[in-house]
């Protein structure tokens, strides 16, 4: 009974000091970030790329993070463009504005968020990052043209011009919606 009694309390001890260790980011950065071990991550300033994280992600208020994001527990407090999957949990403050799509298994808004993009509830035991979801959440260019109530000509045009955000996929051109909402919020339309 002593010895469990003692290697709880060491656990418990662990956890604590796990929970202080933050790493936050106050700069502005691109690229892509993997964490292959838990981290207690806050991101304050602008990130511009991937996020792939385990342990826990806060997104400051005044952070604007364009990136879709893997984690296990997200909390997102300032502007994020791109997808989210969270394993855990996610949760949106009142001051978060998301445009994008959300997979998870436990998601909680608060009054006040901002969501555009789909929701997908899963169960713990399905909710697996992967980037190949990430992919499954780009849009073809008839899709986008639906979307954007527009030609789907118009859109191979701006593909091929490099005007708008696409990536090619073998002869096939996709389009992440997220950025493209970032694109548009931007008035690079013309």
């Amino acid at each position: 009974m002593a010895f469990r009694a003692k290697r709880k309390e060491k656990e418990e001890l662990k956890a604590q000091a796990e929970e202080k260790k933050i790493l936050d980011v106050d700069a502005s950065m691109q690229g892509s970030l993997t964490f292959r071990d838990a981290v207690n991550l806050r991101i304050n300033g602008k990130f511009e790329g991937s996020l792939d994280t385990k342990g826990n992600l806060t997104i400051g208020e005044n952070a604007r993070v364009q990136a879709d994001i893997i984690g296990e527990n997200i909390e997102i407090c300032g502007k994020v463009y791109g997808n989210v999957v969270a394993t855990r949990s996610l949760s949106l403050s009142r001051s978060a504005y998301l445009a994008g799509d959300i997979r998870t298994c436990s998601l909680s808004i608060a009054e006040g968020a901002v969501v555009q993009g789909k929701i997908q509830m899963e169960s713990k035991e399905t909710a697996k990052p992967s980037r190949s979801t990430m992919q499954e959440a780009l849009m073809t260019v008839d899709e986008l043209a639906k979307y954007l109530e527009v030609d789907a000509s118009s859109i191979l045009n701006w593909a091929k011009a490099g005007k708008i955000p696409t990536q090619k996929e073998g002869n096939n051109w996709k389009f992440d919606r997220a950025k493209v909402d970032v694109w548009i919020a931007s008035e690079k339309i013309k």
